[in-house]
């Protein structure tokens, strides 16, 4: 979506934002990068500064559901001062999609990317995109490879509702069985109000256990919780990984913030039976390691 002659800034607070600097390296695309800590939302009115002082920006890149620590960014905040400077809005929601609402077109977002797994719960194996349709129009051209050029593809898809290349049936056949489940589960809404619960009910139990959260409540997101390692701890985090593998559950096998921590889905066919177990697993196992 970005030309030769155009400029995108990322607004990177974790992994996924840095990944994105690493795309745009290897594309050759001319950026800057607004770094945010780990446990902070990038700030709208420092977006707008940096708009306001690099004119040369037309995009402006940002993820939604941050999973190397668990927060939710505001991106309606960042996407208003955007569409305020004329400029572009693009959005990482590989994470978000489906367990969050989103008004897409009400908060002036150009491009939302989401993917066929994480909250539609399908399998992994392709992306969606949702466009600004002028804008993906005016898109034609700049693509920087062939696999993805999205004007190309929505242009072949309008002739004859396929791929270009081969299609990759069994994933769309499980993402339109999830979309089916999705909706019996009750939408959007329910959803999101089940990921809610499991986050919170895990919060509760982690802190009975003297754990407490690495986000604030205000900007934890409910797809992921981070948690700081327990004070004083003396334990192994891979021995205490292998132990609740064993037992049946797999959590996120190791940290990806500056601090001590550890990560706990609260996603997927998840519900709150599943929390108080990998709960008890991780009590049963501090206290046999004390």
């Amino acid at each position: 979506m970005i030309g030769a002659d155009e400029k995108l800034l990322i607004c990177a607070k974790g992994a996924y934002g840095e990944r994105m600097e690493d795309i745009v390296k290897h594309a050759g695309i001319d950026y800057t990068i607004y770094h945010e800590k780990y446990d902070r939302v990038p700030d709208a009115g420092k977006v707008n500064e940096i708009l306001k002082n690099d004119p040369a920006i037309t995009h402006v890149s940002m993820v939604h559901s941050e999973t190397t620590s668990g927060i939710l960014n505001d991106i309606e905040s960042v996407a208003k001062v955007v569409k305020e400077n004329g400029r572009t809005m693009i959005v990482d929601a590989m994470s978000s999609f489906g367990g969050v609402d989103i008004p897409v077109g009400e908060w002036g977002i150009d491009f939302i990317i989401s993917s066929a797994n994480k909250c539609i719960q399908g399998v992994p194996g392709f992306s969606f995109i949702i466009a600004n349709k002028q804008k993906l129009i005016e898109f034609k051209g700049k693509a920087r490879s062939l696999s993805l050029d999205l004007y190309d593809q929505w242009e072949t898809m309008n002739k004859d509702g396929k791929w270009r290349f081969t299609s990759p049936t069994h994933v769309v056949l499980a993402f339109y069985q999830a979309l089916k489940e999705m909706e019996a589960e009750g939408g959007i809404p329910a959803r999101h109000q089940r990921y809610v619960e499991n986050n919170r009910l895990l919060i509760e139990k982690m802190k009975e256990l003297g754990i407490r959260p690495y986000i604030d409540e205000e900007h934890q997101g409910p797809i992921i919780t981070t948690f700081f390692y327990p004070e004083n701890a003396s334990f192994s985090f891979a021995d205490m990984y292998q132990y609740i593998k064993e037992r049946g559950y797999a959590i996120y096998s190791g940290k990806v913030t500056e601090a001590d921590t550890f990560r706990i889905g609260n996603i997927g066919e998840i519900y709150k039976e599943d929390i108080l177990k990998v709960s008890e697993l991780i009590k049963e196992f501090l206290e046999q390691n004390r």
